[in-house]
């Protein structure tokens, strides 16, 4: 999946939630500037060539606009900060977003399927098309692969799942700005039936693209983890810190591009409780400092002594009590 490009590193010290936010609205307005210019030129153009695949391109990229400003709408709601409902902030509003891209995808593909579909089942009506459309096609193609790798870029620089699902939305655009490329090719090499077939296949890409994203977003609306490189980088931050001799059930879900965590550490059990609280707050701080961790939950168990939490039959000892 797209989102795997963000797994390169375990942790992210140098950006803070605004300058991410930033970074978002930046390489969105520029995905704006490329998609309006894209979008007015490919359906104008499709239409006087007579192209079905080139005007279901500009569509897509008049998806791309639309998408766009809900990226807008959800980076400026994601930076809020806590507040009585939402006590762990609103980074969701970029989940959300990119489960809003991935149905947007999704529903543009199905249109596009149904409106080649039909073409394709009157042949004779499919008719020739102008050589202008390949040349806007080809300038679809090199603007769309530029955007992708700059968006890209900026989405591995922030560690920002929702620009990531935004650029490759973007490369979607350039794949499919590809196949329209070769269907025009095809349609004035002598084989009109070429454009109509490429306007379906890019269909079933822009489909396929929506219905990942959509699943993937819905996962980490249920709590879905972080991977499991992620989890052992955690992991390893505690057991780092002075007076933690073990640690166990670390357990995960995402916040939007940030984590919450549950970890149990194990101290020495002749400490006082609140040397054991202290460490515990150093944990929280070196994990929260070092990793994408918007907070840590720590449950401190006694190192070398049994742990009722943990004992085979603890339950039934307890409630004999």
């Amino acid at each position: 999946m797209p989102f795997n490009d963000l797994a390169d590193d375990a942790e992210d010290t140098q950006h803070s939630p605004q300058e991410r936010a930033a970074a978002a609205r930046r390489s969105t307005w520029v995905s704006v500037g490329v998609n309006v210019v894209l979008t007015a030129i490919q359906i104008a153009v499709g239409i006087f060539a007579k192209s079905q695949a080139l005007i279901a391109d500009g569509i897509h990229s008049l998806s791309d606009l639309v998408a766009d400003f809900v990226v807008l709408w959800a980076s400026h709601h994601a930076q809020k900060d806590a507040d009585e409902d939402h006590p762990y902030g609103h980074h969701r509003f970029e989940t959300a977003a990119s489960l809003v891209l991935g149905l947007l995808l999704l529903a543009v593909g199905v249109g596009m399927v149904w409106s080649a579909v039909g073409k394709l089942e009157n042949p004779d009506t499919v008719a020739p098309v102008h050589v202008l459309a390949l040349w806007i096609a080809g300038l679809a193609l090199v603007g769309k692969e530029l955007l992708f790798r700059y968006m890209l870029a900026v989405a591995k620089q922030v560690k920002s799942s929702m620009l990531v699902a935004n650029a490759w939305h973007a490369r979607s655009d350039a794949a499919s700005s590809l196949v329209v490329g070769i269907g025009i090719a095809g349609n004035l090499a002598g084989y009109p039936i070429l454009d109509p077939i490429a306007a379906l296949i890019v269909g079933f890409m822009v489909g396929k693209m929506g219905w990942e994203f959509s699943w993937d977003a819905l996962h980490d609306l249920m709590d879905r983890a972080v991977d499991e490189a992620e989890v052992q980088a955690i992991r390893q931050t505690l057991l780092d810190t002075p007076g933690v001799s073990g640690v166990h059930d670390v357990r995960t879900r995402k916040m939007g591009d940030m984590i919450v965590v549950d970890a149990h550490l194990e101290v020495d059990a002749s400490i006082t409780v609140e040397a054991g609280h202290d460490i515990a707050v150093e944990a929280r701080q070196r994990v929260l400092q070092r990793h994408r961790v918007l907070n840590l939950m720590t449950h401190v168990d006694p190192w070398r002594r049994p742990d009722l939490d943990h004992t085979p039959g603890a339950a039934g000892v307890s409630a004999s009590r």
